[in-house]
């Protein structure tokens, strides 16, 4: 089994070598800089689009928390049939995504449900990442997690954060640190704060097993921070609700993590919480997949600056241009000897059609010889998914090229043309 699973690592990492990697991949924290889940955020964020990711994210955080449950309910000697009939039912009525954890489906069929999201199926490997938050190519200093707005008290675990079971520590196992600078605190990742928000532990150590009114309180806070209209809830601040089609809206939400169900009605639909925003994660990642992320790869794998970077590049390329054409007219209609001075003119040319070239292909090729790309308006990271570098080396000499080209024509008309003394 373990060379098996070596081989397919050994397939994958082949494979990714020619061509562009695909959104499950950066949801399972598989991909590197500049096209990994750290970058996929801030594309968001400048979109104002993060609350999407953010609902994805803290759905699979409340499916992390259901499954630990049910893991410990079975290693308590107990079946999830005798522990919550109610649930047993459910899922064996309309299928869940927990049918082989719950023991509906040992064989791995047997359900409505899929444990992949919508779009391709996904390994063994991909699964355990998502569910751990884990990646075979972490390294010290490297990127993942995901930057958060503030969250109410009742926020619980951070996302693709694994659920310690409570004998973790007396078997030895060390929760393992986070290398990834998505902020907890609710600041945007920075170069100045990044050392301190990678020390957020992957694995929360508990001292006790997680209960239904866990889970109540998981779903509880999902549905008040993304689905419930902002004038229902107690902070609208911390409201943040997403776009649903209407056959995937959840108008209410009857259970309260304060108290235990009581009536058949309230067990019934507290049956329902470990499932019952699978269907709109599955939009959401369609949704992702399909609009913003195609987006994302055309930004930072065709190209490695900022919108606001490059506007920056375009005004400073105007500016430095008039001057250029000024000089160069002035040297002209002076008659200003000796005609090699005019020469000198290739230096603002150059900083001109560098940064107006820049503009147009959104790509700045010293930024790229360098192995940089930006993440925010003049803060970089190093490049480290090989194929995207291979991509952006490309372009940056094509994009060197036609510099050369431009102020070479530029300089040697403004060199040609006769001088004139008005």
């Amino acid at each position: 089994m373990d060379e098996d699973e070596k081989r397919r690592q050994d397939d994958w990492a082949n494979s990714r070598k020619n061509r562009l990697p695909s959104f499950t991949e950066v949801l399972s924290r598989r991909t590197r800089p500049p096209v990994d889940l750290f970058m996929f955020y801030l594309f968001l964020q400048r979109e104002g689009a993060e609350d999407i990711l953010d609902f994805w994210l803290d759905v699979q955080q409340h499916e992390n928390l259901c499954r630990a449950y049910f893991k410990d309910v079975r290693k308590s000697g107990r079946t999830i049939k005798e522990d919550w009939p109610q649930y047993w039912d459910y899922a064996r009525r309309r299928g869940s995504i927990y049918g082989t954890v719950v023991g509906l489906n040992p064989d791995g069929g047997g359900t409505k449900r899929s444990t992949a999201s919508t779009g391709e199926m996904l390994t063994e490997q991909d699964r355990r990442n998502l569910a751990t938050g884990s990646t075979p190519n972490d390294e010290k200093g490297g990127y993942g997690r995901r930057s958060v707005s503030p969250r109410p008290p009742t926020a619980g675990l951070s996302e693709h954060t694994r659920v310690a079971s409570p004998n973790d520590h007396n078997e030895g196992t060390q929760p393992a640190r986070s290398t990834t600078p998505f902020s907890l605190s609710g600041r945007t990742p920075t170069l100045f704060n990044m050392r301190r928000a990678s020390r957020a532990p992957t694995v929360i150590p508990r001292s006790s097993a997680i209960t239904r009114l866990d889970l109540i309180a998981s779903a509880e806070r999902i549905f008040y921070r993304y689905l419930s209209p902002a004038g229902n809830t107690v902070n609208s601040q911390e409201n943040h609700e997403i776009y649903l089609p209407p056959s995937l809206r959840i108008h209410t939400f009857p259970l309260s993590s304060s108290q235990e169900p009581k009536t058949q009605t309230e067990l019934s639909m507290m049956a329902q919480v470990p499932d019952i925003f699978h269907a709109q994660k599955e939009y959401c990642f369609r949704a992702m997949e399909q609009d913003a992320f195609p987006r994302f790869l055309r930004s930072k794998a065709f190209g490695n600056l900022t919108p606001i970077s490059a506007l920056v590049r375009l005004i400073l390329g105007l500016i430095i241009l008039w001057i250029g054409l000024a000089v160069g007219f002035s040297l002209i209609f002076l008659d200003v000897h000796p005609k090699s001075k005019r020469f000198f003119l290739f230096i603002p040319f150059t900083f001109a059609v560098l940064f107006l070239v820049s503009h147009q292909y959104e790509l700045d090729p010293i930024l790229v010889f360098l192995g940089q790309s930006e993440t925010t308006p003049f803060r970089t990271l190093r490049i480290r998914e090989p194929y995207v570098n291979k991509l952006l080396l490309g372009r940056a000499i094509w994009v060197s090229v036609l510099v050369a080209v431009f102020v070479t024509a530029l300089t040697m008309i403004f060199w040609a043309v006769p001088g004139h003394r008005l």
